[in-house]
């Protein structure tokens, strides 16, 4: 299935200064985001990225995701009102071709891999990036996987009997009949 959201941004033409990116859902997209993601409805999804250059080949975006999203109650199977608000960032780093000859920095020629290291910035191979795309994985990952309404609990029946009649017992009760 394809995304049911994209909003590219050109990261070549990012100045020194940054920028800021915000966009939202409309009613159709929520509609194809709630389908995607197995919940009821979305009301609301709303993202702000802020994109700054780090080097010449290295980008930072820090998003700030919100939506209003209605899951169903695994006990009840009732509509069940949910708030996502989530920040978390990401760092590209542009592996494809450039202009100019690169120098062993740009190149990581000289570049020492630490095994300790936190997260390594994701590879791209353009500078038209999507920036619906972390958005919509931090959302998917923020959802409840066991929403429940307030109050819902999930009660076992009564045990079977542990004294119920084995089959056995009635072929024994015919042999006697006859």
């Amino acid at each position: 299935m394809n995304e049911p959201l994209t909003h590219f941004y050109n990261l070549g033409r990012l100045g020194k200064a940054g920028d800021t990116v915000k966009f939202t859902a409309d009613a159709g997209q929520c509609a194809a985001i709630a389908a995607w993601s197995g919940v009821l409805s979305l009301e609301t999804f709303a993202v702000t990225v802020d994109i700054s250059k780090l080097g010449p080949t290295r980008f930072r975006l820090a998003y700030q995701l919100t939506a209003q999203v209605i899951q169903a109650c695994v006990v009840t199977l009732e509509p069940v009102q949910a708030a996502v608000a989530r920040d978390f960032s990401r760092e590209l780093h542009f592996v494809g071709h450039t202009r100019g000859p690169a120098t062993s920095a740009e190149s990581g020629a000289d570049m020492v891999l630490d095994a300790g290291a936190e997260d390594e910035p994701e590879d791209i191979e353009s500078l038209h990036y999507d920036l619906a795309a972390p958005a919509l994985e931090e959302y998917s990952l923020a959802l409840d996987p066991y929403p429940r309404s307030p109050g819902a609990e999930f009660s076992v029946g009564p045990e079977p009997s542990q004294e119920a009649e084995s089959p056995f017992a009635v072929l024994k009760g015919l042999k006697g009949q006859a």
